[in-house]
């Protein structure tokens, strides 16, 4: 059977004002993909990887107006202007591509070679170098997915949206003689483990899925930010990431859009 594959964005609505900072998205992230972890996680010398990251942010008031904001930061796979996200188009060796099917910035490990470039081009810090083998305590490797392959040293890494997921439940839908899935059937493993239920996944493109009708297209299904909740990181660098975050605090909205990610001491 012919299928045409139909134009997708695939994006994230976190909201910010249900996130209590407990990191399970963090924990099922590292679980899913393989990421590996240091011997002591408490060094603070070394970086670790993490590719969905909880930063907290606060509005550094004394008590009784001290508030604090945490906020989940995975890879915000930018757009940019048709596809020329920053990431993508500072890498030499094609490393990583911007996909005009789902809207997923991609990561080829078997084609980096470690120059970094993407890294210092993300402004939200969302990209890892790897310094060291992975190196997995005897019998956790009965726990590694068998649908991420490990990443070697010398390679830099991030948040792929769980793209993994997608594959497999597009080869359920071919089998069934699916072209498209249902908005359920594509979910990372974030989203799912969220207690709070604050982080939405599914297609931006798409008019029925949840995340379109939170952040409120145009008539065009063109994403313009006119939620009065809605905002995304930076906005102003123009890179057009598809993670949307939702809040009704006004400082934290003034605070995210000058928030400086490479600061390790706002880590969560």
């Amino acid at each position: 059977m012919e299928m045409n594959a139909k134009q997708h964005k695939y994006g994230m609505v976190i909201d910010l004002d249900k996130c209590t900072g407990c990191g399970a998205c963090m924990v099922a992230c590292m679980a899913e993909n393989n990421v590996p972890f240091k011997k002591d996680e408490s060094d603070n010398k070394r970086d670790s990887i993490t590719w969905m990251r909880v930063f907290k942010v606060s509005n550094d008031k004394p008590y009784p107006e001290a508030d604090i904001c945490y906020l989940p930061r995975p890879c915000m796979h930018c757009e940019g202007h048709d596809g020329h996200s920053p990431c993508v188009s500072v890498c030499p060796a094609t490393a990583t591509d911007y996909s005009q099917e789902t809207g997923v910035v991609s990561q080829i490990y078997t084609r980096c070679f470690g120059c970094r470039y993407c890294m210092a081009a993300c402004p939200y810090h969302a990209r890892y170098f790897n310094w060291w083998d992975p190196v997995w305590p005897e019998g956790m490797e009965k726990y590694l997915s068998p649908n991420v392959s490990p990443r070697m040293r010398g390679v830099v890494e991030k948040c792929s949206f769980c793209f993994h997921r997608y594959q497999l439940a597009m080869e359920k839908a071919h089998y069934e003689g699916r072209a498209e899935l249902e908005e359920q059937e594509y979910q990372p493993a974030c989203v799912q483990a969220c207690p709070a239920g604050a982080i939405v996944f599914g297609d931006l493109n798409n008019p029925e899925h949840r995340v379109t009708r939170i952040v409120e297209p145009d008539p065009h299904h063109h994403f313009t930010g006119h939620s009065k909740k809605a905002l995304r990181l930076l906005e102003q660098l123009g890179t057009n990431p598809k993670v949307y975050y939702l809040t009704e605090r006004q400082w934290v909205r003034k605070a995210l859009d000058q928030y400086n990610f490479g600061s390790q001491a706002a880590a969560h």
